[in-house]
This record gives C-alpha cells, structure tokens and sequence, in this order.
C-alpha cells in the first residue's frame, strides 16, 4: 500500500491549519508527524485518512499502483486517537468481537487472543465504562494495530500509559509493524515515535501560511 499526497492544505473559516504539504507513504515504513499542540497533527492525519476533506490538494492511496476509491479507503486502515469513542456498554469481549465483525483481525486472531494480548485478561467481562483512562488506550491501540489492514495511523498513542504500558505498546508495534505503513502523530515524545524512519514537521508547513 501507498500513500500519496500533494499540495494538502486545511482551513477552517479564513484561517489556515497548514498548507501546501506533499509526501509519499511507503509499505513496510513507518512515518512521524511532530507539532505542538494545537499545531494541526490530527487534522492532517484524519485528512490523509480520508476521514475529512482537504481545502486544497489531494490524497490517494493505491495497492499495486491500482488507486483506491476514496470510499473504499477506509476498509485498509485503522486508527487509534485519544479522542475515538469505545462503547462504553459493551465488555471488552464484547467490544472485540463486535470490531471483528467490521474489520477482522490479523492472522486469525480471535477477539479472546486479543484479550491477552492487552493484558486485560481479567476484565474481559467487565463493561468498558468502567475501566482506567490507560485501559482504554490499551484498547485502541490493540484495535489498531491488530486489524489485519495495511495502514495504521497512530495519534499521541501513549497518552494515558504508564511506564509498563509504554513497554507494552513498543512490544506490539514491533511485533506488528511488518509489511505495513504506520503513521505516528506525536508532540516530539520520543517513545511514540522513535521506531519511525521519516519525520514530518509540521510547523515548516505553518510558515507559508496566511
């Protein structure tokens, strides 16, 4: 899978978020994208993901130089953010399997595998409304980076985690990084991104704005 993106710019009324960003995203690579807080990180990823649309430029994403329909683009990725909703009725059992029928996991995991891959295997019958803030970014991220899909993209995955959550989610991105792109977006915390091969700096793309 690739990504391609060229002359990306975002404003919302008459101010604009960033402008002119071009870049090309690579299999089997992963990618940072740094900026202050408030700079635009998460705009420019959601925009890449097609999840909103860009005010100037274009992306696509294309699997053996065939492009994707832009509404077929959300079947190749996942995304894990502090800010994505889990349903909070549901246990966490329950919130797996329901996922796995959206979008399965990788290599046959079931949702019970992915249970024990988050640690939380004594809470699996317990409703996610009642788990830690740290819980529940286990839970995005196990999402993420399990669904059998070629992209990830990755938002300040370590908020909320501890010192031995943080050990956790570098283990998981090693083990599951291979043959895929992952996108990391991060206000220059080293152990969210330090696996990346590329950085984009946000903020030389905040210059040409006005």
């Amino acid at each position: 899978m690739q990504i391609r993106i060229e002359g990306l710019g975002k404003k919302f009324n008459k101010t604009w978020i960033f402008k002119d960003v071009s870049h090309h995203f690579c299999a089997d690579r992963a990618y940072a994208i740094l900026g202050a807080n408030g700079s635009g990180k998460s705009t420019l990823m959601q925009v890449i993901a097609c999840f909103l649309t860009p005010s100037t430029g274009r992306v696509s994403f294309h699997e053996k130089e065939v492009e994707i329909p832009v509404e077929e683009v959300y079947k190749k990725l996942a995304m894990s953010t502090p800010y994505m909703e889990l349903i909070e009725e549901f246990t966490l059992l329950e919130m797996l399997d329901f996922h796995c029928v959206l979008k399965p996991f990788r290599a046959g995991l079931t949702a019970q595998a992915v249970v024990e891959i988050t640690g939380l295997n004594q809470s699996s019958e317990k409703q996610i409304k009642n788990f830690s803030s740290g819980m529940k970014q286990r839970v995005r991220l196990a999402i993420a980076l399990l669904s059998d899909v070629p992209v990830v993209f990755l938002d300040e995955p370590l908020t909320n985690l501890d010192e031995q959550g943080i050990k956790w989610y570098k283990d998981l991105v090693r083990q599951h990084r291979k043959d895929r792109t992952i996108i990391v977006c991060s206000n220059h915390v080293q152990d969210e991104y330090g696996f990346c091969e590329e950085v984009i700096d946000l903020m030389q793309y905040k210059q040409v704005v006005s």
